[in-house]
């Protein structure tokens, strides 16, 4: 007998079922930060998603390089759904020093993957356990002792895919895709897989009931995420600055934009960029370039978090006063202060939308998809040029970091809207232009850019007070109009901006608004509650300024729930402020513990409020 054979042990009794459970389970991996699981991690998703099956991955990890505990579960949902589950039905327990509490959380009949001599404190006997040889294995494979701990999670992938009935060459097709075809990391990571599944053929019975089959959703789909999605977008609407301050968990966008850009912003007949990407000493230093170079007439970006906003917030506040475009992805993460760096969270609504000094209010973008990354990742330059200011894009991590299931994106159909922007000659046809002169009452100036010939067209800019020809003013009714002017642009955004997203019931008794990454748990959990008899309507909002579909949505219903994740319910409290004939009729649901949204916490909230 083999070493390997030694360590089979006797499975629980009473756990086969003789009802399959297909494409309907979620699975959670529990290793170690560092130790090369998201590779293996990667390739399952991936596999499951290449056999047309529903998926959707959320990586739990802790903000340190290496060395902590680190959880990723992959929902494998044949109705599509993609909100991450409160439990899951397979454990990988791959870490020793979570794996009893992991063991624990296991629902009755679950089933868990280990190491052969991991020492369970608690053993359950309403759970089937596979344990594998894993050292045996990895040593077999003759990869080099440096390499060992990142092959040793490629076990679990073999086991998986023999237990699960996952397609073995879309594993293969996964891992030459992970290693951009490279033969040696391929039969490398094969080999362990394919050994992993051919042990577990040989020793180990199935006793769980979970498998996956495949199945036609996935055709002509992609897997993407967030941060990548906005970055094609960036590039998509124009952009030509970026400037930037590594925070988590928005390096990732930059670090995409880094790699695309020279392939779709490059001048091959001149062997030239058209762009330019900075990283900045902080994050006020890259606020201060992208005002900079959007006041030139650059399309500037950047990309932080909530602690990075902060210290944006007096240039943000300039470029709002002098008006001078540009876009700020916000991927949130938990706060306050530094927070949570590596959990999600929707904390920065308030602070985005009053950014700066005094009485200002910006332009917020909410994306709820991928599709809705790439193209707010171009809608929010012409959004900025438009209305000469800046505009925010509020993602969050779970949207930014994590893969997701989209349609491909497509090339924009219109052209850039680079908004009032006068050439020399427009501007000879313009009688007493001034910089901040309101002409055609909609509270947005006619502008000019550096390089323009016409003596007409300099200005100061000025975050100091001035009146409309852009003089040095300090008298109040000067500052007055300006303020009134700004006030004016911005009911103008209000028709300009993205238009909610309302998905009506007709026999609906409640209503539902939410926005961002909640939005699959959202349309989860209204399924679940018509299913219980509670019927309700969804308008997901997707901008800020406010607009009249939301007025119309709360006055259907007698109570609306706001669902979002923060503490203080921010978006309720600014859709009561801009509602207040309805704002009685508001039902605040949030929570605020640093995971993705849930279908099941929004059904319990709301059974319980409508009980």
């Amino acid at each position: 007998m083999s070493a390997i054979d030694t360590e089979v042990q006797t499975h629980p009794a009473g756990h086969t079922d003789s009802t399959p459970i297909v494409n309907d389970f979620s699975i959670v991996a529990a290793t170690v930060n560092g130790s090369g699981s998201q590779t293996a991690n990667n390739v399952l998703m991936r596999a499951i998603f290449n056999m047309g099956v529903p998926v959707s991955g959320k990586n739990l990890f802790p903000s340190n390089i290496q060395g902590l505990p680190t959880w990723y579960t992959i929902r494998v949902s044949k109705r599509g759904y993609t909100a991450r589950r409160e439990s899951t039905e397979i454990l990988v327990a791959f870490n020793p020093r979570t794996a009893d509490e992991d063991l624990a959380a296991l629902p009755p009949g679950g089933v868990c993957l280990h190491p052969g001599d991991l020492k369970f404190g608690a053993p359950r006997s309403d759970v089937s356990f596979y344990p594998l040889p894993v050292r045996d294995l990895v040593k077999q494979s003759g990869a080099d002792a440096r390499l060992r701990d990142y092959i040793a999670n490629m076990v679990y992938v073999g086991a998986l895919a023999e237990l699960l009935s996952i397609d073995m060459g879309e594993i293969k097709d996964a891992l030459s895709r992970h290693f951009k075809g490279k033969p040696k990391p391929i039969d490398l990571n094969y080999g362990v897989v394919t050994a992993a599944a051919a042990w577990v053929r040989d020793h180990l019975p199935k006793t769980d009931p979970y498998r996956v089959a495949p199945m036609d959703r996935t055709s002509g789909m992609i897997l993407v995420d967030g941060n990548t999605a906005a970055a094609f977008g960036a590039l998509m609407g124009g952009m030509t600055v970026c400037a930037w301050y590594p925070i988590t968990p928005s390096t990732s966008l930059v670090d995409a934009l880094t790699e695309l850009a020279p392939i779709l912003r490059a001048d091959t007949d001149t062997e030239t960029t058209t762009y330019a990407i900075v990283q900045a000493e902080d994050e006020l230093a890259a606020a201060g370039m992208i005002v900079g170079a959007g006041w030139a007439g650059a399309r500037a970006m950047t990309a932080t978090s909530g602690p990075g906003l902060s210290l944006m917030n007096e240039f943000v506040g300039l470029a709002y006063f002098a008006e001078a475009p540009c876009v700020i992805w916000d991927v949130q993460r938990m706060g306050p202060s530094t927070g949570l760096p590596t959990r999600v969270s929707q904390g920065d609504v308030l602070s985005a939308y009053y950014m700066g000094h005094g009485d200002t209010r910006h332009v917020v973008l909410f994306p709820g998809s991928m599709t809705e990354c790439y193209e707010f990742g171009y809608q929010a330059f012409d959004l900025a040029d438009r209305l000469q200011t800046p505009v925010l894009v509020l993602s969050d991590l779970d949207l930014g970091m994590n893969n997701w299931m989209s349609e491909p994106f497509t090339y924009p159909e219109t052209p850039l809207d680079r908004g009032k922007v006068l050439t020399a000659d427009e501007l000879d046809q313009i009688k007493g232009w001034g910089r901040y002169k309101d002409l055609d009452g909609d509270g947005i100036a006619y502008r000019t850019l550096p390089g323009n010939p016409n003596p007409k067209a300099a200005y100061l800019a000025r975050g100091t007070g001035h009146n409309e020809y852009a003089v040095y003013s300090e008298r109040p009714g000067d500052w007055q109009r300006n303020m009134d002017r700004l006030a004016r642009k911005h009911e103008t955004a209000r028709t300009l901006v993205p238009a909610p997203v309302v998905i009506e019931r007709d026999d609906a008794t409640i209503g539902i608004i939410a926005y961002g990454s909640t939005d699959p748990a959202i349309r989860e959990a209204c399924d679940v509650l018509h299913d219980r008899g509670i019927s309700a309507s969804y308008l997901r909002i997707r901008a800020l300024p406010l607009e009249t579909t939301l007025r119309t949505f709360l006055a259907k219903y007698e109570r609306v729930y706001v669902v979002e994740m923060n503490q203080d319910g921010q978006m309720a409290q600014l859709v009561q402020l801009h509602a207040p004939e309805a704002a009685a009729r508001v039902r605040s649901v949030r929570i605020c513990d640093g995971m993705p949204l849930s279908a099941q916490f929004v059904v319990e909230q709301i059974q319980q409020i409508e009980a």
